[in-house]
């Protein structure tokens, strides 16, 4: 691989994916791994491919990406979110194409914390009247 690159961050809920783009041939590798093996469902798959086929970049980039943290799913959702500054970077004019479908957002939605007195974010312990 080349030295020089273009390098993002993604986010969603505890996941963080740091993601770089080479010049090369599409092949998307996960934490070492082929991101098919690493993502096992096709709507995990679908979604890390979605900037890319949005801005016609499908085979034109090798993509490594550093993920941790959070599920496969939320993981999945960084990934996307951090190809999508890193192609922001590579062409700026490709920012109406990605504002548009909210791939630059950052989804700011967490878990909820416990609250004390309580047995979850929400629910309360259950009430005997006698």
């Amino acid at each position: 691989m080349s030295k020089d690159f273009n390098y993002a961050t993604g986010r969603r809920k505890n996941a963080v994916a740091r993601t770089r783009l080479y010049e090369g041939t599409g092949a998307i590798t996960v934490n070492g791994k082929p991101y098919e093996d690493y993502f096992p469902r096709k709507t995990l798959q679908m979604i890390v491919q979605q900037p890319l086929k949005l801005t016609k970049n499908l085979g034109k980039f090798d993509i490594k990406v550093n993920a941790d943290g959070g599920g496969v799913a939320g993981q999945a959702q960084a990934v996307r979110h951090g190809i999508s500054r890193a192609l922001l970077e590579v062409d700026p004019e490709l920012r109406p194409i990605l504002k548009r479908a909210g791939l630059l957002t950052r989804d700011a939605r967490k878990k909820e914390r416990k609250k004390y007195g309580q047995p979850g974010a929400r629910a309360k312990f259950q009430y005997s009247k006698r």
